[in-house]
Order: C-alpha cells, then structure tokens, then sequence
C-alpha cells in the first residue's frame, strides 16, 4: 500500500493494485479499479515513484 494526502491533509493508505488511472486535472485524481475517485495532494509522478518504490520493495 502506498501512503497518500487527500486534499483536506487526511493522509489515506492506497492499495496500489487497485490503482487504474491517475490524472492531473489540475488536482491529481485517482480513479480505482472499485470506479472509486480520490483526490490527493502529491503529483502523477510521485505517485508513480511510490508506486515503483513499494514494488521493489515487495520483490526484495
């Protein structure tokens, strides 16, 4: 799971499996495999480079 801040500063655990698109719109928007839509404060990119860094991780 990866660590998020939701726009209000709520941090949330994301499962990143379950992670099927992220859009900046401006705010980064993401959209579940659920069809559940999260808005969080970090960028497309960092939560790419979460979503790479946990992998590595789990595969260590």
């Amino acid at each position: 799971m990866i660590e998020l801040t939701k726009i209000n500063g709520e941090k949330i655990l994301v499962n990143d499996d379950l992670v099927e698109i992220v859009e900046e719109t401006p705010d980064t928007v993401i959209t579940l495999t659920t069809g559940r839509k999260i808005i969080v404060k970090e960028s497309r990119q960092e939560i790419k480079n979460l979503v790479k860094s946990f992998r590595r991780e789990i595969l260590a």
